[in-house]
């Protein structure tokens, strides 16, 4: 441990570049809190003494970081950050953290961040992807809040630049920084250089703590002034109405009171103020700063400052910010929620309903063409609000699984899944209904030798109805023309399947979540446990929606599959046809009646017919559905695939897509090439207490139908036990 008044910057290694910075702008002059920094001497005695150190290696090299998807990322942070929360300190690095706590802060409260070597230094562009906590007390708070930061140089905002953070187990060290909370009126940040005008400095403020202005949660005023003058050239405005103000535990966000809605967080003078010091940040430093400041009781408190690495062009260019604007808040889930439920997800519906209603087969192939391409436009259009609203609000999950590993600390630090199923999932919803059929079948001696013998065309009047219901409530499973008689053999056949096999659901992942959430609300306390119960509520709103969504946005999908398949079926009786086609390339084909050449074959179909034949005995991958289960693989490319699935199979795919959750209820387990618990089939493998690993990079290549694989969803292992080739 080292006073931040100490700190030296040939202390870089050892205390971190943020260390290094305040204890910089201290000696040069500038008002910083004082404190301790924690060296990363300590760090690395907690993870070697301990055995974190292996433990991160084995989860980390399950798949090279640059194959990792953002789901998985957050599932590799999740489980190493659950992995500090439920070690503990070693006895003496305790009683020495204890001690120098104690004596730096007694009982005064404390902010507690980061400071790992390299971190706000030139080179790198890493701001805010640590932890850092707020208005932190007591001794135990306080080495809690010290692992969390530890933690944070695994999470997966980390993982994502981490060319940048060089970050490996091995060598990666994190100090942290405990310093006086100083409880501002006014906070904010300056940039001494604006991305848009390198003639100006940008000032942004907000009352209460920076807290909110960092995180996203209260909009700022900002001022654009010159550099050389500190003449205001532009002035932004917002709706003033919350703030973040220290609490008991922490911090919260209030209504803002009505004397502060209408005033600015500056004045002129305050202002002049925060540019003064910005500017001597980027004098002591040589570069420009982005520096985050607050005003207690009319003095000016530098908090921290960093230097801007990264221009407008180069940040147009980094996709990553992206992945880091899908961290929200709970009020922002809230909105969100609102508007997918009522206004997105209704929208897509009533489109896939318009267009479900016109016959395309009455359209001339120049009308097809272009009504494909319009189709193809407007799925892209809701396929864009997908992305930027759907899929963010999969953060709900993700924003409660923290929450409740934080308070429970549980040994699998996927307990809070169990918390989040039995939703009223649409893939459930259509899956039940199949059982009912199925359920009518196996009842019905005569219709169930119908089904085996004659074929799915004789039904009876109550199977009939409820494949009518079936059929217009959520479309044919394998075919996407709403008269596709192959889709409604498809979907009896799978009818015949379940009645044959007689597969039920397995309950056992609900029945073991039965107790958690009263454990849950009560370990919130009393103050919290409307809070909790809220946040548990959106969780498991964003758990279903994360299934659902694909179900509403694959119905417009489907119709623009309808015109395609039209069109397929014209260019086939003119001698012509399209391998694994596009819209686009389809629509141009039925324009052009003389192009020699319509499609080529994808490039998919050129890599399996390259397809390497070495095979691995062992896969790893990411646990995503626990369970252990033996069977024969069936690796799914293709709608052929899914009509040649037999009961007891293991579900070997890319992605478990919409159509795919049908054939679910026949599986025994899931193996996925795409990672992460939050995907879809993922979701719906715990709904079924099915076996599950996801993340399998070679899944596809490795794995063939009819091979004899083992599954262990406990530790995302897949085993080759018999190959297919030796039957």
């Amino acid at each position: 441990m080292m006073p931040l008044v100490d700190v030296r910057p040939e202390d870089a290694p050892l205390v971190g570049g943020k260390a290094v910075s305040l204890a910089g702008l201290h000696h040069r002059g500038l008002l910083v809190p004082m404190g301790m920094c924690i060296t990363v001497e300590a760090y690395n005695a907690y993870v070697d003494q301990t055995g974190l150190r292996e433990r991160m290696h084995m989860e980390l090299d399950r798949k090279p970081f640059e194959h990792m998807r953002w789901e998985e990322m957050w599932d590799a942070a999740l489980r190493i950050r659950n992995m500090f929360l439920t070690t503990p300190l070693p006895r003496e690095l305790e009683q020495e953290l204890v001690q120098g706590v104690q004596q730096s802060f007694g009982s005064r409260k404390a902010v507690v961040r980061s400071s790992a070597p390299g971190e706000d230094s030139r080179g790198t562009s890493f701001a805010g992807l640590h932890e850092s906590y707020v208005n932190v007390g007591g001794v135990d708070d306080l080495l809690e809040s010290i692992r969390k930061v530890w933690a944070s140089l695994f999470s997966d905002a980390a993982l994502l630049y981490r060319r940048e953070l060089g970050l490996d187990v091995a060598t990666s060290s994190m100090a942290v920084v405990i310093q006086d909370l100083v409880q501002g009126q006014v906070s904010g940040v300056a940039f001494t250089r604006s991305p848009e005008d390198e003639r100006a400095l940008v000032v942004e403020a907000v009352y209460g703590l920076n807290k909110g202005l960092v995180d996203g949660l209260v909009e700022p005023d900002r001022w654009s002034m010159d550099r050389k003058t500190a003449d205001v050239l532009t002035r932004y405005e917002p709706v003033r109405d919350s703030w973040i103000v220290p609490t008991e535990n922490g911090t919260e966000q209030h209504s803002l009171p009505d004397d502060l809605q209408d005033k600015p967080p500056l004045d002129r003078e305050q202002l002049r103020q925060v540019y003064a010091a910005a500017l001597r940040a980027e004098e002591i430093f040589g570069s420009a700063q982005d520096m985050e400041w607050t005003i207690d009781r009319g003095r000016l408190h530098v908090l921290q400052s960093r230097p801007i690495t990264t221009g407008r062009e180069e940040k147009a260019k980094d996709k990553r910010g992206w992945y880091l604007s899908l961290r929200r808040s709970l009020d922002n889930l809230k909105v969100l929620r609102t508007r997918i439920e009522q206004e997105i997800l209704p929208g897509m519906d009533e489109l896939a309903g318009s267009l479900a209603k016109q016959n395309v087969s009455e359209l001339s192939d120049v009308s097809l063409a272009e009504e494909i391409l319009r189709r193809n436009d407007v799925h892209a259009q809701w396929e864009q609000v997908y992305w930027d609203e759907c899929i963010p609000f999969a953060h709900g999950a993700r924003l409660f699984g923290q929450v409740y590993n934080d308070v429970l600390k549980p040994s699998d630090p996927f307990e809070f899944v169990q918390l989040l199923t039995s939703t009223g999932m649409l893939s459930v919803q259509r899956n039940r209904m199949l059982y009912r059929m199925a359920s009518l079948a196996g009842k019905n001696p005569n219709l169930l030798q119908a089904l085996e013998q004659d074929g799915p065309q004789n039904v009876d009047s109550e199977v009939h109805e409820l494949l009518t219901e079936f059929l217009d409530r959520f479309g044919d499973l394998f075919c996407h023309q709403a008269s596709c008689t192959q889709g409604r053999d498809d979907v009896l056949g799978l009818v015949l399947k379940l009645a044959v096999h007689g597969v039920l659901p397995d309950q056992s992942q609900k029945e073991a979540g039965l107790g958690l959430e009263p454990r849950f609300l009560e370990a919130m306390g009393p103050e919290k446990q409307e809070q909790a119960a809220e946040l548990l509520d959106l969780a498991r709103a964003s758990y279903r929606l994360r299934d659902d969504d694909n179900i509403h946005l694959g119905r417009i999908a489907a119709e623009v599959q309808r015109a395609v398949s039209e069109a397929e079926e014209r260019l086939r009786k003119q001698g012509r046809r399209c391998f694994t086609p596009d819209p686009r390339s389809v629509a141009a084909a039925l324009r052009d009646p003389h192009a020699e050449k319509v499609c080529s074959p994808a490039a998919q179909m050129k890599e399996d017919m390259a397809e390497p034949r070495m095979r691995s005995r062992q896969i790893l991958g990411q646990p995503a559905g626990p369970g252990l289960v033996q069977g024969r693989a069936r690796v799914v490319k293709s709608v052929d695939d899914l009509r040649l699935f037999q009961a007891g199979e293991i579900l070997v795919c890319d992605a478990v897509d919409p159509n795919m959750t049908a054939i679910v209820v026949l599986a025994s387990g899931i193996v996925e090439r795409r990672g992460g618990m939050l995907i879809h089939g993922a979701i719906i493998a715990r709904e079924y207490g099915l076996p599950c690993v996801t993340g399998v990079a070679q899944a596809l290549q490795a794995i063939h139908s009819q091979d004899l694989i083992t599954v262990d969803g406990y530790l995302g292992i897949v085993t080759i036990v018999q190959s297919s080739e030796s039957l």
